[in-house]
Formats: C-alpha cells, sequence, structure tokens
C-alpha cells in the first residue's frame, strides 16, 4: 500500500471540502426551491435596532430564499387585518412577507423589503387592439382607465385598461385611486417611526394613488415609510430606481422569492471582501463582527476542545483503567523474568 504523501493529503482533504459545500448547495437549493438559496443583506433598510436583533433582517445576514408563488404571498395589509385569513401572519419581527424582487425586473443588485399591500384590478375594460407596445397610456385605453400589459382582460387576451383598483386586506374596494390610512383604524397601524409634523403622521399613508399596473407595493422597516414606489405613492418617499425609473409594484416576473430563514452575521465576510459599488460592511452592526468572532473561534477551535473532552472521557473510561492494570501487569511479569 502507498504512503500517504503532505500534497496528496491536501488534495484529498480540498476534495471533501468541495463535496461537502457540493452536498450543502444542492440541500439547500431542494430545501428553498431557488438558485442562488441565499443572498447577503448589503444594506440597513430592514434593521429594526441599532445593534442587531436576531429575528429581524441586518446587513451582513444570510437569507433563505424560498420559492413561494405569487398568489401566495402575504401583505402586511392582509396580515394585520382582523377580517382576513391571514391575520396574525409574522415573518421577520413584522406582519406580513419579506420578498426579494428585482427593480422593475431590471437587472442589479436585489431589494430585499416587505410587501405592504397588493393592487389587483376591479373592473377593467377591454384596450384598443391596434395600439403598439410603444403607445401611450391613452392610445391602448382610449375610454379610460391604466393600461397594464400583464393582466388578462375579459376578451382572454393579455393586457388590459383597468378602471377601479381592490386592495386585500383594506376598505379599499372598486376604487379608481387609492387611500389608505394605515392608522389601525381603516387598516393594520403602521408605524413609520418617526415624529408627526404638519402634514405628516406617524403612521403610513398612501394618498390618492393611480398604478402604474397590479403588483405589490413594498416598504424597508427602517425605511420610516418611505416606499420603493415613490413620491406619488407616499407623499415625501424617494422610491428606489433601477435603469428604467423609480420602482413599480412587484409584478410576478419581478419576484426572486421569499426571504425564509435567516443565519445572522455569516454575510458580513462577503460585505468584508466586497469591492465595487457595493457598501460593503458600513451598515451591519458593530455586534455582528462580535458574534462574528465568536462563531468562527467555535469553529476553529471546537475540534481540539472535543478531542480534548473526548480523550480525558475514555481515559478516565472503566475500560482503560482495565488496560491500566494489565500493562502494569504485563510490565511487572517481563521485569520478573
Amino acid at each position: 500500500m502507498a504512503e500517504s504523501t503532505p500534497f496528496g493529503n491536501l488534495i484529498r482533504e480540498m476534495t471533501l471540502a468541495a463535496a461537502m459545500i457540493f452536498i450543502l448547495i444542492i440541500g439547500l437549493w431542494a430545501h428553498t426551491g431557488t438558485m442562488p438559496p441565499l443572498v447577503v443583506v448589503e444594506s440597513s433598510s430592514m434593521i429594526h435596532d441599532p445593534d442587531g436583533e436576531v429575528g429581524s433582517i441586518d446587513a451582513g445576514d444570510l437569507i433563505l430564499v424560498k420559492d413561494t408563488s405569487f398568489e401566495n404571498i402575504v401583505t402586511f395589509a392582509e396580515a394585520t387585518s382582523i377580517l382576513d385569513s391571514s391575520y396574525g401572519y409574522e415573518m421577520h419581527g413584522m406582519g406580513g412577507d419579506v420578498i426579494i424582487y428585482q427593480k422593475n425586473g431590471d437587472s442589479g443588485t436585489p431589494i430585499i423589503h416587505r410587501a405592504i399591500l397588493r393592487v389587483e384590478a376591479s373592473q377593467t375594460t377591454t384596450p384598443d387592439r391596434s395600439a403598439t407596445s410603444e403607445d401611450n397610456n391613452s392610445a391602448h385605453c382610449p375610454n379610460g382607465g391604466t393600461w397594464d400589459s400583464n393582466t388578462i382582460d375579459d376578451d382572454g387576451i393579455m393586457g388590459t385598461c383597468i378602471l377601479t383598483w381592490n386592495v386585500p386586506g383594506t376598505n379599499v374596494s372598486n376604487q379608481e385611486k387609492i387611500t389608505i390610512h394605515f392608522d389601525g383604524v381603516n387598516a393594520g397601524y403602521y408605524d413609520c417611526k418617526r415624529m408627526a409634523h404638519a402634514n405628516v403622521e406617524p403612521f403610513l399613508v398612501v394618498w390618492d394613488w393611480q398604478p402604474k399596473h397590479a403588483g405589490i407595493l413594498t416598504l424597508g422597516d427602517n425605511n420610516q415609510c418611505s416606499v420603493d414606489q415613490g413620491g406619488l405613492v407616499v407623499n415625501g418617499s424617494s422610491g428606489v430606481h433601477s435603469e428604467s425609473g423609480v420602482a413599480g409594484p412587484v409584478r410576478e416576473e419581478w419576484l426572486i422569492g421569499v426571504a425564509g430563514g435567516e443565519i445572522p452575521w455569516l454575510g458580513s465576510v462577503k460585505l468584508l471582501a466586497s469591492g465595487g459599488d457595493s457598501p460593503g460592511a458600513s451598515f451591519v452592526p458593530p455586534s455582528s463582527f462580535m458574534y462574528l468572532a465568536l462563531v468562527i473561534g467555535l469553529v476553529l477551535f471546537s475540534p481540539w476542545i472535543l478531542e480534548r473532552g473526548l480523550k480525558n472521557i475514555l481515559q478516565k473510561s472503566p475500560e482503560s483503567e482495565q488496560i491500566k492494570i494489565e500493562m502494569l501487569r504485563f510490565n511487572h511479569s517481563s521485569e520478573e523474568e
């Protein structure tokens, strides 16, 4: 049998490590249904506590991305409505699901924010089918309404003119424009975590909004009610931007997945090593680095600790003591001979 060499041992250990990582990735893919199955949170837009908090989403956390159908996403409005079947549902410290999506379906860093409400078509009218994709809203909808290329019309063809809207989980039904006060009366209470002044309320207010199309309104938990869809939805909102402008309500095809389990701190390693346009580790709570160091230390030293502990246990076992006695007897008899 050939003797092992240091180089051979290194190759064997690297192959074993690669196989274990591959099995882990396949297992996560099987569990989540998405690839990649994990994303690293890069900003503080979802943070609940400046010092970090297990259970909410902090910069530097790893988040499992679950493959969930668009229809099964639970919004904050639904989760906080006592009349809704999803009442009481929470994920990552608040009501409703947290979703990962591409802004306007464009390329770039995905957004991971909470689903606040869903706008759905109520009354529709058939559009002018002679209009082209380059034509404006009036050309598609000469009789009024909002052109939505991704909603099926009553004639069974994709594309319709939406006249009125519904918002599940609220009192908005069959309305041309959407106004909702998340004040705990008209809808579940959403705290903006800001001081009320002038015409600015301490809770979320969607005011006189006519959506560009059906979809989901989103908001970072730490963004003080500045919704992703901008100032036309909530006064003072800066919105999130992509190559094609301010993000619209999230369509099904923009959805990457729903935020599942959280693995805290470990993504900070990736942020520390990142460069380019990444904000790096600037948004990571200071406590996360301390916990990360503890985890790394535990991983590095646990084999040594376990080895010493097991060795100590084995040395004190009855079998080990019996072996020592037998060895003493053998040595004693050998000396007499």
